[in-house]
């Protein structure tokens, strides 16, 4: 198997995993000269073919996530309802 069809099946299961609406708390964000605030919420809109996390950070920010470089972690999935 290549490292490109690797690369490609990773991408594809990070799709399946991080559904456009997916709620993201940051933890830290790995080498960006200019990181999002760790603890900022944020909302996936789409995972591309390299597999990175495209956000909308509530602070504004649209930086991307990077999984084997930022830490994050899931608080809500696509779907999920949390009404009071």
């Amino acid at each position: 198997m290549t490292s490109k069809r690797i690369r490609q099946e990773f991408a594809e299961q990070l799709k399946k995993e991080f559904l456009p609406g997916t709620r993201i708390r940051l933890l830290q964000m790995g080498e960006d000269p200019y990181p999002v605030p760790p603890g900022s919420l944020g909302t996936v809109t789409s995972v591309d073919d390299l597999g990175t996390i495209h956000m909308r950070w509530d602070c504004g920010s649209s930086l991307g996530l990077i999984v084997d470089e930022d830490l994050f972690e899931v608080i809500g999935k696509a779907g999920d309802h949390h009404d009071a």
